[in-house]
Formats: structure tokens, sequence, C-alpha cells
């Protein structure tokens, strides 16, 4: 689905195919690609455009993704979608330059509340590996709960690793942005960024 969302500091888009060297620069980064399950290292340019050219502007939200831009220095990272299953699972990565200024959180915040306005999913899936304090903070912070303990393979490493299992259901996801509305006087809960450690 071709769709564009805007937050306090970000801009969420497609990515399209200028995007390449960018993606490939970010994502070359073991201490990015090493806490990721579907991302080779290294990561090539070759790669990414392999990536950007499975996207196609009809998808469904549930095969929907972001590329996160910031102003002043383009492209950082990523939050998407993709069918798990008869699941739908929500994933994200940040260049290591951006880690500990809240983008992570302030992006999967505006892509959920997309995705649960857009289709009709009443849960979301997603998880960390086992090491991934910092990314298990982030999905806490935005509501998820953890379900379960499972392994799961790291392309990057080439192995399988421990995977803590997470879930956040649209009850869950629509009380907390009440409340968010509420303390915050009405500002949207996908305008608000925390500063926290992220993956």
């Amino acid at each position: 689905m071709d769709v564009t969302l805007l937050t306090r500091r970000l801009v969420l888009r497609q990515p399209r195919p200028d995007d390449c060297r960018r993606l490939a620069m970010l994502l070359n980064n073991f201490a990015v690609s090493g806490k990721l399950a579907r991302v080779p290292y290294p990561y090539a340019q070759t790669d990414a455009q392999w990536w950007v050219g499975t996207w196609r502007p009809d998808a469904p939200p549930g095969e929907t993704g972001f590329v996160m831009e910031l102003a002043g220095e383009g492209l950082i990272g990523h939050c998407g979608f993709h069918t798990q299953g008869c699941e739908t699972l929500v994933g994200y990565w940040l260049g290591e330059p951006f880690w500990n200024r809240g983008f992570m959180t302030e992006a999967v915040a505006a892509a959920i509340d997309w995705f649960f306005a857009a289709g009709t999913d009443d849960r979301l899936v997603s998880g960390v590996f086992a090491f991934n304090k910092a990314s298990l903070a982030v999905q806490r912070k935005l509501g998820f709960t953890e379900t379960g303990i499972s392994r799961k393979h790291c392309l990057a490493r080439n192995e399988e690793l421990r995977h803590i299992d997470t879930e956040l259901t649209r009850a869950h996801w629509e009380e907390r942005r009440s409340m968010q509305r509420h303390a915050a006087g009405g500002v949207e809960f996908l305008r608000m960024g925390t500063a926290d450690e992220i993956p």
C-alpha cells in the first residue's frame, strides 16, 4: 500500500530504488544486521536492490513497509509488516548513528497506529533475539507482551538463537493510545518519541 506517515521528527514512506546505496551503507554493519533475523551480513547494494524490488504499491497493510527519513540526514532505518503463516509480524531496524534518540519508538508507534486503522487484524506479533534488551524495551514501551520463547535463525550470524516472542492486540493498543492522549492533553501518541536504547 502506497502511503506516507508523518511523525514529530520523521517521514515514513515506501522504499524506492534510490534508497539502495543508503540502505546498504547502514545495514552493512554487524551491530545492526546481527540483531535481525532476515538480513545477511555482509550486506551489499545488490541485496538492497533485490529487497526494494519486492515492494509493491498495491500491497495490503500486512505486507507494507516504511523507510524512515530524518530531515538533514535522509534514510535512517525501516519499519514494516509481513505475513508469517496466518499472522502479521512487525519488524524494524535503525542505523547505528541514530540510536539512543527515540526514533525507533516514534516510528514503530506511527506504523502500528496506521496498521490497525488501515486493516482488520486484531493482533500483531513480533519478538527479539534474547540478547537484544534494547529492542525488547521498545516493544514493552509500546505495549507488546511476551508470549513465549522459541528458536529463530539469524541470517547474519548463520545460527539458531534464543528468541523472545511477543504480541500486541488491537484492544490493548487502542487502550494505551487513549491513555496517552489523555495524559498528553489530546496529543496523538504517534507524535510522541521518548529516548531509549535502540537496537
